[in-house]
């Protein structure tokens, strides 16, 4: 599969957990430091706009779309392959190349949707291309995802553990964590 192949197969789980968050984990902690299951919304619904409109896609969500409806023209402005080609901003700043954007917003998807299904008692499963090509966009930029603050310090996870436990680690997640650890 093609990197804009894969935004909409990383999309379904995400969604998902989204769905069987109930109004009495809001407050529950997450593996996002120092972000509650609340506060990870938030940053989601912050952030979909800004990475939706980086793709290029004059179909941004108007700000009072649901969370999921804002992740899904996320998903759908990434899956041209348009979206992918040259550089981008996002909402200013200096242009990046949008193969980094796009990654970053497939890593929304993947690792924010872990991250909730950890707080709430799920698991979700994604597909093994989208698995692999995360593992692959967080290794490329873990060093620097580190001096932006955006991932932790490395969790070492062994090279035979499943790939999204590598990428976790890659990212500063436990994929052991839950939320009395």
């Amino acid at each position: 599969m093609r990197e804009h192949d894969l935004l909409k197969p990383a999309l379904g789980p995400t969604l998902a957990v989204l769905q069987a968050i109930g109004q009495d984990q809001l407050d529950l902690p997450t593996p996002c430091t120092d972000l509650t299951v609340r506060g990870l919304l938030e940053h989601l619904a912050e952030w979909a706009p800004i990475l939706t409109a980086a793709a290029g896609s004059s179909a941004a969500p108007p700000p009072t779309a649901s969370l999921a409806d804002a992740l899904t023209a996320l998903a759908d402005a990434w899956s041209d392959p348009s979206a992918w080609e040259g550089l981008t901003t996002m909402g200013g700043g200096d242009p990046l190349p949008a193969t980094f954007v796009g990654g970053m917003a497939l890593g929304e998807l993947v690792v924010h949707g872990w991250d909730l299904a950890r707080a709430t008692g799920q698991s979700p499963t994604w597909d093994d291309d989208v698995l692999a090509f995360l593992h692959r966009e967080v290794d490329r930029t873990a060093e620097l995802g580190r001096q932006v603050k955006a991932y932790g310090p490395e969790v070492p996870v062994p090279e035979t553990a499943p790939l999204l436990d590598r990428a976790l680690g890659l990212s500063g997640r436990d994929p052991g964590w839950t939320p009395t650890a």
